[in-house]
């Protein structure tokens, strides 16, 4: 087992959050939980704690800078200082752009972007302070090879997300401090759960016109979890910058997907 590294995970309240919180805790490192739902972080600390974790339970909106600081500021009192940030908090409104509300767009851009940014501005200045290594994940999507119409905000938060990664690996070189992507295709979570399910279903229709969805076969989160795992164990001097997890097709299963394909986190 790894030495325990104190690690947050934002957007940990379902899904893909919740399941790499988990794969941590199970190698006994004390993992903080972030998000805007206090409710749902509980029930992940409970699973944290299950797999043999210590978990803390504090409330962000990685999009607001002074809830971030006193997340991060919160979570260095209680837990000790920070090895491992994941970022995973991201969310997205479907639809044409001219058509979408101007501050669902800005909510988009604020959450998915912005927000990495700030959280990883607070844990490369903690890591620098201390000359001590670390290790930055980025949770992002095949949508930055493969864009999705009518998703073009989100793709292109998701873009900026990896540049802003690769960008930092050059910055960090010889901190000891790596950024590794985690780029997910099509994953069974909570994202997009909340989209009216007949836009759902005619979107999905209309990127079947692209190629999306050329079998059945999904990911669970933990399949994520595992790469994000994976990343931050690597030994040092071994920097795995970008891991892309993908659904296998199932042996015989050649066609055109039947069920409704969720866009991953």
């Amino acid at each position: 087992m790894s030495a325990a590294r104190t690690t947050i995970v934002t957007g940990a309240g379902s899904g893909i959050g919740t399941a790499i919180a988990v794969e941590l805790a199970k190698l006994g490192w004390p993992v903080a939980l972030g998000g805007r739902r206090v409710e749902r972080l509980e029930e992940t600390a409970t699973l944290v704690r299950d797999a043999g974790g210590t978990a803390f339970v504090h409330q962000l909106d990685v999009a607001d800078a002074a809830s971030a600081e006193t997340f991060f500021s919160a979570v260095e009192r209680e837990l000790g200082p920070l090895d491992v940030l994941v970022n995973n908090a991201a969310l997205a409104t479907p639809g044409w752009v001219h058509t979408l509300p101007a501050n669902e767009l800005q909510q988009q851009v604020a959450t998915n972007l912005t927000g990495p940014i700030l959280m990883s501005r607070l844990a490369i200045a903690s890591m620098r302070a201390r000359d001590a290594a670390g290790d930055l994940v980025f949770i992002t999507s095949d949508a930055t090879r493969h864009p999705r119409p009518r998703l073009s905000t989100y793709c292109a938060t998701k873009a900026g997300l990896e540049t802003f990664a690769d960008t930092l690996v050059l910055e960090l070189e010889g901190t000891g401090i790596r950024a590794s992507k985690i780029r997910v295709g099509p994953t069974l979570s909570e994202f997009g759960f909340g989209w009216p399910m007949d836009e759902l279903e005619d979107l999905m229709t209309y990127w079947s016109r692209f190629g999306f969805g050329r079998h059945n076969h999904i990911l669970e989160p933990v399949h994520v979890a595992q790469a994000a795992v994976t990343a931050v164990t690597a030994p040092p001097g071994v920097h795995l910058d970008t891991i892309e997890v993908q659904p296998h097709a199932p042996v015989g299963d050649s066609g055109p997907a039947q069920a409704l394909e969720r866009p991953s986190s």
